[in-house]
């Protein structure tokens, strides 16, 4: 008997007895625990090797096609490698009025959307529609959200970059980097 199913016994002996056998409910049990330390061990692994691609794919490749002056290379066997720049752009939570009032100040305040939801109750139909027309001064209270899409919100980083501008990282997280492209053969 394992310490396990010592332990299935010593903590619940009444229902220990009232299971027919408590010995494949702790072999289930030490298999899921195994199982678990496995999956994460995998994780792990996976998180290794995914580094190790990124620092070939962002760093080392970039850096020697760089050294040959090649932005795409060609292979006899019809795969080719392509080394394109990427760009990132966020707003920090902590930073949403500073980057806000830059982009409007900037011209970029279209990209902001802005979305206004009002909840109403199970058969509250006539209220939405009144509350449409009327608003505020019908005494409900809208939420207000703004935000900016992410893709958009890069797509304008890296138009400014190619412009030889830039988003300020006072109110932006910026990254701009080079990721490796295969195209294998078909």
């Amino acid at each position: 008997m394992s310490n396990l199913q010592k332990m299935f016994i010593e903590d619940a002996p009444q229902q220990v007895n009232d299971i027919t056998n408590p010995e494949t409910l702790s072999g289930h049990v030490l298999e899921l625990q195994k199982l678990e330390d496995e999956i994460k061990m995998d994780e792990e692994k996976l998180a290794s090797k995914k580094a190790e691609a990124d620092k070939l794919s962002q760093q080392v490749i970039p850096e020697i096609m760089e050294s040959m002056n090649l932005k795409t290379m060609k292979l006899k066997d019809g795969s080719a490698i392509e080394v394109k720049e990427i760009y990132s752009a966020t707003i920090p939570v902590a930073k949403k009025g500073g980057a806000y009032n830059w982009l409007r100040e900037n011209g970029h305040g279209d990209l902001i959307k802005n979305e206004i939801i009002v909840s109403f109750g199970r058969n509250e139909d006539n209220k939405a529609r009144e509350y449409a027309n009327l608003a505020e001064s019908n005494g409900f209270q809208p939420e207000q959200k703004l935000k900016v899409e992410p893709m958009t919100l890069k797509a304008l980083y890296r138009e400014l970059v190619e412009k030889n501008k830039d988003l300020p990282s006072e109110h932006f997280n910026l990254f701009k980097g080079n990721k490796t492209k295969i195209t294998r053969s078909k």
